[in-house]
């Protein structure tokens, strides 16, 4: 009967684990958007959703894939009568803000210092800050239009722990390959974080998502750089070991050997010369119309180098310091020896002086003693007794 209940009782408990365990990671449901700021007031009620279709349409998919949470949409006002429409896309990182920012912004628009990073084109400004991504625009842009973003920036929920941080990926693109030639340099606001395959045929790649596959974690960072006749795409893929990244990096090469291309099957996208390299778990290809040793050098600087880094304390504090442990422990053992050398002695002491006082009375009661006898000196039955 003990045994069932403890199994039922073990069967709940895994029951109940599991539950928790399938349970989605509700996203934080802080409001995004203040009230005011920088002299800009909220006109009207701010309009939230989690659909990804009502922050862009056309590019619903894509959001998905960078991991988008909510969206939040209010219209501000001066005293002066100017507007201001503000979008705020909440991800469920930095990564994926950080990445949705790289897929809208183009070579046209200008950088501005907002934010993780900010670009503009005419009366719109697009800035990440964290895991927001913050589209606005503007009826009319003033010369401190910045700095009342940047006020805005300052006052958006900081998203915590190791989701606030931003990929490492896209800092591996060189800036500047070639040193003797300037204007082969990377070009500016090319740079595209890709997280998904939706993502990756939208922003135009050397490699199709079929080869890239996504469903290894591969993350993906495109780069473009001006060549004497056209332009080349650097492509990085980062995969979760190098294991994955050789086996993948065979595959591009066999379909890149294929020549007649089946229906069905997966090959290189016809981009000019195709150059492929491995550095670590990171699959390195450049496309377009250079030279094997210009490729050479442009993939040469992209050099893996593994980071270790230690998050715990290095320094050794009373609770961490072994002797510390060690000196405890036997002031330990040395209490616990003495409390039980004091109540074997209470013990045993106090059983002397009730036997002493109370003879027969509350130990060794004759009527509770109880003695086997096994009678080996008697005969058999209703024979004399030895004597």
């Amino acid at each position: 009967m003990k045994f069932s209940r403890l199994l039922s009782v073990v069967f709940i408990f895994f029951l109940c684990a599991a539950a928790f365990a399938a349970e989605p990671v509700a996203v934080s449901s802080t409001p995004v958007l203040p009230a005011e700021f920088a002299g800009w007031r909220v006109k009207g009620a701010v309009a939230r959703t989690s659909d990804p279709a009502a922050a862009d349409a056309a590019n619903a998919p894509v959001l998905k894939e960078y991991g988008f949470a909510r969206l939040e949409k209010a219209d501000y006002t001066r005293d002066d009568g100017r507007n201001l429409a503000i979008k705020a896309a909440v991800f469920a990182d930095a990564s994926g803000a950080y990445g949705a920012f790289t897929y809208y912004y183009s070579a046209e628009m200008g950088e501005e210092r907002i934010g993780g990073q900010a670009a503009f084109l005419n009366n719109r400004v697009l800035f990440y800050q964290g895991n927001v991504l913050v589209d606005a625009v503007f009826d009319k842009m003033s010369a401190m239009s910045a700095a009342q973003l940047r006020e805005l920036a300052g006052l958006l929920p900081i998203v915590e722990g190791n989701k606030g941080n931003l990929p490492t990926l896209p800092a591996r693109l060189p800036q500047r390959p070639f040193p003797a030639d300037p204007g082969r340099n990377l070009e500016k606001n090319t740079t595209k974080y890709i997280l998904g395959p939706v993502t990756l045929d939208r922003v135009g790649s050397p490699l199709p998502a079929t080869l890239v596959d996504f469903k290894s974690d591969a993350e993906v960072a495109i780069g473009k750089y001006r060549a004497a006749v056209g332009e080349v795409t650097l492509m990085l893929i980062e995969y979760p070991n190098a294991q994955i990244a050789t086996e993948r990096l065979r595959q591009i090469d066999a379909s890149h050997q294929v020549i007649a291309q089946q229906p069905g099957v997966a090959t290189i996208v016809d981009v000019g010369p195709f150059f492929d390299a491995r550095t670590g778990p990171i699959v390195v290809i450049a496309a377009g119309p250079l030279s094997k040793s210009e490729a050479r050098t442009l993939m040469s600087s992209i050099s893996y180098e593994a980071d270790v880094t230690w998050n715990e304390n290095t320094y050794a504090s009373k609770k961490d310091n072994m002797a510390n442990f060690l000196f405890n422990a036997i002031v330990l053992c040395g209490i616990v020896v003495g409390l039980s050398l004091v109540a074997g002695i209470a013990f045993g002491g106090l059983r002397v002086i009730v036997k002493r006082f109370f003879p027969d009375s509350v130990f060794d009661r004759p009527e509770v003693m109880e003695f086997i006898s096994l009678h080996l000196d008697e005969g058999p039955p209703g024979a004399p007794r030895k004597r």
